[in-house]
């Protein structure tokens, strides 16, 4: 069988670029080594935040408003709700990274905030517990999205447009075939003029060149019982990213599981392979996140509700990579959202249709580039 465009994993970023290229008329095929959606990369766990006010990098504000956009899009065609405006938090002490990142985006790109200190906070977030060292930028457009429903989504809005997506179907290999093409499977082969690599952590597997510029991490997210449920519910309870002296911590008001959702940034630094990874969550993997809870969040310091396992896929610089194959420019890849690329799934599903049919998109995408990782 041949196809426009051959898609490799259907996670995020791969669900929504199999929907863009169907969208636009083209002959897709979705390949999913696991079920769709599943619970073995980065993609799961029901909620993801959103922020606009992004303190990694000012560049990547077009691109959340592009994805705000995309989201609402992608809610209505399916006719279910994926988005949800909490209103978020950015915190660390001032002068912190976090802080002073947040607040340069905010500076460059106009985005409506507020500076509080740790008591105001406090009292119009009763759920915060920051001590008085810490400040808070509030940004009114912070919230989440949910994760699997959003594949759910894409897969299925795309399928609707004439996509084809087959699942449980590992991808064996790929190779350049006469003047396209060909990917082998564990239960067939396809020939292609484009493909597009999204598999997360094992996309060094399907893409050595790649191999070096991406390191699987093991990541392990809480949900914990609040002590006082009232302070963590949507309406009085937003998202944060929290710079704090034990690490960077994120967090979800009560939603979807009855729990208040915490993670650490890169964990304990453990990196890993994503076909052997622990899945298993420990005591230790417990304390890492209860030290936050009891110290900034003890209303939310209840019994554990859940734990769960998922991966990052890092680069050096914690920036992505979403860039044509070095040797191969029919072959896109987009990869190392390093815990932070959930939220552009919307927006990099375009973008990397953008560059599989047409050889470039409008987006400024020179962050990502490759050839910053090779030097």
């Amino acid at each position: 069988m041949t196809y426009d465009v051959i898609v490799i994993g259907l996670g995020g970023m791969g669900s929504a670029a199999v929907y863009h290229l169907a969208r636009r008329g083209r002959k897709v095929l979705g390949l999913e080594r696991f079920d769709i959606p599943h619970d073995r990369g980065s993609s799961h766990g029901v909620t993801r935040i959103i922020r606009l006010a992004y303190a990694e990098h000012a560049n990547y504000v077009p691109l959340l408003r592009r994805a705000y956009q995309l989201w609402r899009e992608i809610e209505s065609e399916a006719d279910e709700r994926l988005l949800f405006i909490t209103g978020g938090i950015d915190a660390g002490e001032e002068g912190s990274s976090t802080i002073t990142g947040s607040l340069r985006s905010c500076k460059i790109h106009n985005i409506p905030h507020e500076i509080m200190d740790a008591h105001s906070l406090r009292t119009r977030f009763p759920g915060y517990n920051l001590p008085h060292e810490m400040v808070a930028v509030f940004h009114p457009d912070g919230g989440f999205v949910l994760s699997e429903r959003a594949i759910v989504a894409y897969v299925m809005a795309a399928q609707a447009l004439g996509a084809t997506v087959q699942a449980r179907e590992r991808v064996l290999d790929w190779k350049a075939d006469g003047g396209g093409l060909r990917v082998r499977t564990d239960r067939d082969s396809y020939s292609t003029s484009r493909l597009i690599v999204t598999a997360g952590p094992w996309t060094s597997g399907l893409v050595p060149t790649v191999a070096p510029h991406l390191t699987p991490e093991r990541q392990v997210l809480i949900w914990s019982q609040p002590l006082y449920p009232d302070k963590f519910h949507l309406e009085v309870f937003p998202v944060f990213n929290m710079e704090a002296p034990e690490g960077r911590f994120y967090g979800f008001p009560i939603y979807g599981v009855p729990g208040f959702k915490l993670g650490k940034y890169n964990h304990l630094r453990q990196q890993t392979n994503p076909d052997h990874m622990d899945r298993e969550c420990h005591p230790e993997d417990e304390e890492v996140l209860r030290v936050a809870i009891r110290r900034y969040f003890p209303d939310a310091n209840g019994p554990t509700i859940a734990l769960k396992t998922c991966l990052f896929t890092n680069t050096r610089d914690e920036h992505f990579l979403i860039d044509f194959h070095p040797g191969l420019p029919q072959v896109c890849i987009a990869a190392g959202f390093s815990g932070h690329g959930f939220k552009f799934c919307s927006v990099i599903g375009e973008i990397v249709a953008d560059l599989a049919l047409e050889g470039s998109t409008r987006w400024d995408i020179s962050l990502f580039r490759l050839n910053r990782l090779i030097c």
